[in-house]
């Protein structure tokens, strides 16, 4: 992130769901250098087992795809003032059902059962709500259905509990990833027809780092953004502007 732009988080409580490696992690590393108190979640057993573990940054398991595993680490949850929901997973051989649990109603079920705690969060102008949308939210996703109708409703989903939760001080938005190397892409960012195919129907004529997502996360959860809920912004290199 640019040494131009800074923020200052310092005495805040921040969970960053799939922070262990990718978008999750600089994003988690972002807060963590601006001062905060950061958790990564994770499914493994502990942050041993993540090679790009953010230093500074605190674990916890968590399995999405389970209702109880989620109710089970909110409740644990003392205080929070921001809530980063980032884990998610594209899963070709995944059943439609499963795919929206983990990329849709998981996020709807953690931030529910966090809401009356965001909502005496520290944070000035009240606790902060990001979740991590991507370009299958507004393009046909015809190899994985359940992944593209989920990451859609993640952009409704934003703009319900941001009208719905305005009136508890707490701000909802969202960020569209455009294609960013991480494990999750690693599959087609390491193929040279498709990382051709996707660098030449960007404008910028690249791919992005994580990094350059980490900043618009953190500047939606800052004070600058305290008259921003229920938008999603776009950060992907001017791909979705081109027909």
């Amino acid at each position: 992130m640019s040494e131009r732009v800074r923020f200052d988080f310092s005495g805040l409580d921040v969970i960053v769901t799939g922070g262990t490696s990718g978008i999750g992690a600089a994003t988690a590393r972002a807060f963590s250098t601006a001062g905060a108190r950061v958790v990564a979640t994770g499914t493994r057993n502990t942050e041993a087992e993540y090679p790009d573990f953010p230093k500074g940054v605190g674990y916890r398991k968590l399995q999405l795809e389970r209702e109880a595993s989620i109710q089970e680490f909110a409740a644990s949850v003392k205080s929070i003032d921001i809530l980063i929901n980032n884990a998610g997973h594209i899963m070709p051989q995944a059943s439609f059902a499963e795919s929206v649990q983990v990329n849709l109603n998981a996020v709807y079920q953690l931030s529910a059962a966090l809401q009356a705690r965001l909502a005496v969060s520290k944070l000035e102008n009240g606790g902060s709500i990001v979740n991590i949308a991507s370009m299958m939210s507004f393009f046909g996703s015809p190899y994985m259905p359940g992944y593209g109708a989920a990451k859609a409703g993640v952009v409704q989903l934003t703009k319900t509990l941001a009208a719905a939760w305005a009136k508890d001080n707490i701000r909802v938005n969202a960020v569209a990833a455009g294609s960013v190397p991480t494990k999750m892409t690693s599959q087609y960012a390491n193929d040279p027809h498709w990382s051709k195919v996707v660098s030449d129907g960007t404008p910028m004529a690249r791919w992005g780092k994580p990094e350059e997502l980490a900043a618009p996360i953190l500047f939606l959860c800052s004070p600058a953004a305290s008259f921003i809920t229920g938008h999603t912004v776009v950060v992907d290199g001017g791909y979705s502007i081109i027909d």
